[in-house]
């Protein structure tokens, strides 16, 4: 093997060792009390889509932005929705013309009902007296019951001029309804993780914009052996270090332990196998600190994290909290802003 092999082959070995020596100086040492295990950052992902069918007029958040609860993500085109309001708008403006006119007919017609049935009377009576025949009468009272049904018509007519008033406004709140529905806003404070959809696509009801990530609910999950799990209690302290910032661990809390086993057999019949136990534990960041960690919650970045089942126990050193300095980061996505 000549020399220059031979120094190549050191110099492998020494830098591999060193990476090593990092890696496993750079985790803090776990005294009793304490677990640990590598995970990868998780989040609750929302999707934002269209609630009706039609084309995008505008996406307005790039992949990586932070947008705010209730800011406008995305608009739809609704120029047939505003065409269609205007037709609703001027139906109802002709109802409206039309129970009018039915109304001063209602008026006319409870007028001449009026007079009909005064004429009646004053013929019943005078029949009594001998002054008018019988027939006359009569003729009075089929005139009266002429005006009653036209009166009856009358008020039918104004009723259907007010249905369709009803008719029509309900079309109308439809289409405002549709119209603020085709305006997109962010249902939360998130971080665009996907965009989905592009300006003139048409989608359909239920199409998908913009996929977000949910920067209040953000979580990792590890695997602790079964040793260790049963003393891991629901409430129980923790800390998340992330690769990208090891010198700021992150408070979190145990918000499950799942109750079966994973990566081994359902059914364990020795004592070597019962070894190879490992039950999944969520570890849920807190919500207060997080906003100080919002420009590394990226879903899938790795990390290391930490349970004290004894709640005796003093947190070493490297896992205690330290203040995050403000702008330790770089902003991410096109807007350029951690906010």
């Amino acid at each position: 093997m000549s020399r220059k092999l031979i120094t190549v082959v050191v110099a492998v070995v020494v830098v591999g060792a060193g990476v090593a020596a990092w890696v496993i100086l750079s985790k803090p040492a776990l005294p009793p009390g304490f677990a640990g295990a590598n995970g990868r950052l998780e989040a609750k992902e929302v999707d934002i889509a269209t609630k009706y069918q039609g084309r995008i007029k505008e996406v307005l958040a790039d992949e990586g932005d932070m947008v705010d609860q209730g800011q406008v993500v995305a608009t739809m085109d609704v120029e047939p929705l505003e065409a269609q309001l205007r037709n609703a708008q001027a139906k109802i403006r002709e109802a409206e013309d039309n129970r009018r006119t039915a109304l001063a007919e209602v008026a006319v017609k409870q007028a001449e009902f009026a007079y009909s049935d005064k004429q009646y009377k004053r013929s019943a009576d005078l029949v009594t007296r001998g002054a008018v025949s019988e027939q006359e009468r009569d003729i009075d009272y089929a005139h009266l019951e002429m005006t009653r049904a036209a009166l009856l018509g009358a008020r039918a007519q104004a009723l259907r001029a007010q249905s369709s008033i009803d008719a029509a406004t309900a079309e109308a709140e439809r289409l405002k309804a549709e119209i603020r529905d085709s305006v997109l806003k962010a249902p939360l404070r998130a971080r665009v993780q996907n965009r989905l959809a592009e300006p003139g696509e048409v989608l359909p009801a239920g199409g998908k914009v913009l996929a977000l990530v949910d920067l209040s609910d953000v979580y990792m999950y590890i695997f602790l052996p079964e040793s260790t799990v049963g003393k891991v209690a629901l409430g129980s302290d923790a800390r998340i270090v992330l690769d990208a910032a090891p010198q700021y661990p992150a408070k979190a809390v145990v918000s499950f332990v799942a109750s079966n086993a994973q990566f081994t057999p359902k059914s364990v019949e020795t004592a070597e196998e019962r070894h190879n136990l490992t039950f999944r534990v969520k570890l849920q960041l807190d919500k207060a600190r997080l906003r100080q960690f919002e420009p590394l919650v990226k879903v899938g970045i790795p990390g290391m994290g930490y349970v004290r089942f004894d709640s005796t126990a003093d947190w070493p050193a490297a896992l205690q909290l330290k203040p995050v300095p403000d702008k330790l980061w770089n902003p991410t996505g096109a807007n350029g802003s951690n906010r």
